[in-house]
């Protein structure tokens, strides 16, 4: 009988530990899971970069002689073109695409010597990785 007694609330701290381990547990993967949304919105962004850095250059090349003049040269921070040149639309589409698909979102484009291309696409990550990011695409026209 005095046995019995001494293990009357050794069950009750059984489950107590139990419920300890499993709360540990379901806080494990709470942020696994937020970790994961985080890494998701992350490559979400970055493959919309990719697709309008693409997008910005199939207009280079549909338009070669007004890249090769330089028309289509743009500086990060510059805003959409005002212009009415084939050009000027393509950028000022390109640059609202950038700001409504990105946060933050940003591009420059670069036609050097030699239809050398360069596209800039910048968009702020605070929510993955880091603050600022780029995807930098460099080609021939």
């Amino acid at each position: 009988m005095l046995n019995g007694c001494r293990q009357q609330g050794f069950t009750l701290v059984e489950v107590l530990i139990a419920f300890l381990v499993m709360a540990i547990g379901l806080l494990g993967l709470a942020g696994l899971q937020v970790t994961g949304l985080r890494n998701d919105q992350s490559a979400f962004s970055r493959s919309q970069a990719v697709l309008l850095a693409y997008d910005i250059l199939d207009g280079l090349r549909a338009n070669r002689p007004a890249a090769r003049d330089g028309f289509y040269n743009l500086a990060l921070d510059a805003g959409a073109p005002e212009g009415d040149t084939p050009a000027d639309r393509d950028l000022n589409r390109w640059i609202t695409e950038l700001e409504r698909r990105l946060p933050a979102g940003d591009g420059a484009v670069n036609v050097a010597a030699g239809d050398r291309v360069t596209i800039i696409v910048q968009w702020d990550d605070s929510r993955g990785a880091e603050d600022a990011q780029q995807f930098v695409v460099e080609t021939q026209l």
